[in-house]
């Protein structure tokens, strides 16, 4: 009897994995052509890329005598190379289109690759501009965005009201925009991700049960922008604990 629940559900998980599978590649493909429609050097470059990086490895076999080996190798790598352009043009486009919109950086913050905890809009204006928190391994992040003249003193008193409960550990801020001291929405999560690592996984825990007494205030921003092919980006985690 227990064999054959075993079985049953092996071959369920089997079927949900396919599932999966198939969803993905859906997604890519739907993700691909609209790209393709709106990057017309979307596919030369890219067979540029695979040409390239094939040729070069069967021209080297080539050269040692191992072109037939390496053509297999070429072929793997020329798609790789492919796969990663394509990658990047996408996020690039989703990045410029989310780029201006109110919830924004929210969106961004909450596809960070990591663990990190994100909570959005814990103080904000009724005009939309917003301070999203984020908590990890450098410490407290706070990310604001909207108006210049409005969020810098938004984000003082922020981070003024979150230095009372969590003592000495590092604060971090940035103000998204692409005036002068202020990081790109494309920029922000890998600004977020150099800066260095403070606390062991403990302190992040004893903080995030601090900052959870903090009433989040403000108007709530939507989750994130939806600009064309956000979605089909199903590839980073999105990891957040209120």
């Amino acid at each position: 009897m227990a064999q054959k629940v075993d079985k049953a559900a092996a071959a369920e998980a089997k079927k949900a994995r396919k599932e999966a599978s198939k969803a993905k590649r859906k997604q890519i493909f739907q993700a691909f052509n609209m790209q393709r429609k709106e990057d017309k050097a979307l596919i030369p470059i890219m067979l540029g890329a695979f040409l390239v990086v094939a040729g070069v490895l069967f021209g080297l076999g080539f050269i040692w005598g191992l072109q037939w080996f390496l053509l297999p190798v070429g072929i793997a790598f020329g798609l790789l190379a492919a796969v990663i352009l394509f990658g990047r043009r996408v996020q690039k486009n989703v990045y410029t289109k989310a780029d201006g919109q109110p919830g924004a950086a929210a969106w961004a913050l909450e596809n960070m690759r990591g663990r990190w905890r994100v909570t959005p809009t814990v103080a904000g204006t009724t005009q939309l501009d917003a301070v999203h928190r984020v908590l990890g391994r450098p410490g407290v992040v706070l990310v604001a965005e909207g108006a210049p003249h409005r969020v810098k003193a938004l984000l003082a008193q922020e981070k003024k009201r979150v230095s009372r409960v969590i003592g000495d550990t590092p604060i971090y801020d940035f103000i998204v925009g692409n005036e002068e001291n202020q990081v790109p929405l494309r920029r922000l999560q890998q600004s977020i991700m150099k800066l260095p690592n403070n606390l062991k996984p403990a302190q992040i825990d004893t903080i995030e049960k601090r900052l959870s007494a903090l009433a989040a205030r403000g108007a709530q921003l939507p989750k994130g922008p939806m600009p064309a092919g956000a979605k089909m980006r199903n590839v980073q985690r999105t990891i957040r604990r209120r």
